[in-house]
């Protein structure tokens, strides 16, 4: 299935299409929402909405863009009750990411998704703490540790590891126009779940609440 950034949409050789140009960051943005959207959304039995609000009404309103519910199941009550929410917030760029907008972070997991170029971009603030140190000031002081989904072509393991073709992705990061299959890996920093901060209620009405 390729997918089109003109027209927002996939199409049948599971290839994107960008016709020689470059994208701008609201191009890459919408690449990535495309890609989360049909690597993590689709299917039967899957509860996500995009540009959730929270604090509505309030002068610090926050939103996510992307948020996903995962029951433990549809039968009784407690499976529907106590599921796992998921927050998903896209990054085009290193800049996007310091741009002071998003990064609302309060599920029990968190994601970042991005390009491998943006990532390595973001490797030597993860080391110095300048990466934390940004996401604990747009989270009001919670120490938050969200993990990444990066762009990259269908040979890579799901695990982004030490494995051959992932180093070769990191030192010559595929340029998103000439992907065949792209999909979403995993590089894992939080190893683990994080601690919710909101009710399962109120989050669940802020899904039905955007309408998206």
């Amino acid at each position: 299935m390729a997918y089109s950034w003109r027209s927002n949409r996939w199409d049948s050789s599971d290839h994107f299409v960008l016709g020689g140009q470059q994208m701008t960051r609201k191009e890459t943005t919408d690449f990535l929402s495309n890609l989360l959207i049909k690597d993590r959304f689709s299917g039967i039995g899957k509860y996500w909405a995009r540009e959730v609000v929270l604090d509505y009404g309030t002068i610090h309103p926050k939103r996510v863009d992307f948020l996903q519910y995962i029951p433990r199941g549809a039968i009784c009550v407690g499976e529907i009750e106590n599921g796992t929410f998921v927050c998903y917030e896209i990054k085009s760029c290193k800049e996007d990411f310091y741009s002071g907008n998003g990064l609302n972070f309060f599920a029990e997991e968190n994601y970042i998704v991005t390009t491998v170029e943006c990532y390595k971009s973001l490797l030597d603030d993860m080391r110095s703490g300048k990466f934390a140190e940004h996401l604990y000031k747009m989270n009001e002081g919670r120490a938050v540790c969200p993990d990444f989904l990066l762009a990259v072509p269908d040979m890579i393991p799901e695990r982004f590891n030490s494995d051959k073709a992932v180093m070769q992705e990191m030192d010559n990061p595929t340029p998103l126009d000439k992907m065949a299959s792209p999909r979403l890996a995993v590089v894992r920093i939080n190893h683990g779940k994080s601690f919710r901060t909101r009710s399962t209620t109120e989050l669940l009405f802020c899904m039905v609440r955007s309408g998206r």
